[in-house]
């Protein structure tokens, strides 16, 4: 009887087991073989592949932009992005609704890959930066500015602090009726004439000196007179 109930017991654990069992292939076929779809804002078909990296998941977003209206084939790109989402337990759980929860903010872009560097879906926003999706790479690179080549005709800054040149004053013409006061000339002093006046000093002194070395001392008065009056 005890034998009959545990070997009945023992089938039930081992059914429930491989239904456990075949549950978690089909979450992770589900995951890992099967990629997810979307459409951008801008009309690329784009694909989201999940694969194994080392302790990290591996996320690749490859698009394809539709044909033109010439013919001509459409922009292709991908880019990668790796992370540790298993350290969440809500990705545990259910894997795809996490990868799902990431392809609804790319499907809101022009371009899949020029979105966020860092995705951080609501079921693991919790978690710190290294479970989250943060970008690896992506191709092709976007195209950096070049210098301009020496030589070349680019428009260079102006020069700062520059005074224009200033026109040439143009003169004033005399309005009708009213009288321009003439320029005032300019007058150069004039040196003031200086008269030689004759000095008398010179021959009185010749005749007081005459009077003194030939007259008298008495009458040196007298002959200084005398003399003074020829030498006039």
């Amino acid at each position: 009887m005890w034998a009959r109930v545990l070997v009945l017991v023992m089938a039930v654990w081992a059914c429930h087991a491989q239904s456990n069992n075949g549950v978690n292939q089909q979450q992770q076929r589900s995951i890992w073989d099967e990629p997810i779809r979307f459409s951008t804002k801008s009309k690329d078909a784009c694909t989201m592949v999940v694969s194994g990296a080392s302790d990290y998941t591996r996320l690749r977003v490859s698009c394809k932009g539709p044909t033109t209206p010439s013919g001509a084939q459409g922009r292709v790109y991908y880019c990668d992005f790796q992370g540790k989402p298993n350290l969440c337990r809500a990705y545990s759980l259910n894997p795809r609704h996490y990868f799902t929860q990431i392809m609804w903010e790319l499907r809101k872009l022009n371009h899949a890959c020029q979105g966020a560097k860092l995705y951080r879906p609501p079921m693991c926003k919790r978690h710190p930066d290294e479970v989250q999706m943060t970008f690896l790479s992506a191709w092709p690179r976007a195209a950096k500015p070049t210098k301009p080549a020496a030589g070349s005709t680019a428009a260079q800054p102006k020069p700062v602090g520059t005074q224009k040149p200033q026109r040439p004053q143009t003169p004033v013409k005399p309005q009708a009726g009213k009288a321009v006061p003439a320029p005032a000339r300019k007058t150069t002093p004039k040196p003031a004439k200086t008269t030689v006046r004759p000095s008398t000093d010179l021959p009185e002194s010749k005749a007081s000196r005459l009077a003194t070395e030939y007259c008298w001392k008495s009458f040196h008065g007298i002959c200084s007179y005398v003399i003074g009056l020829f030498k006039n």
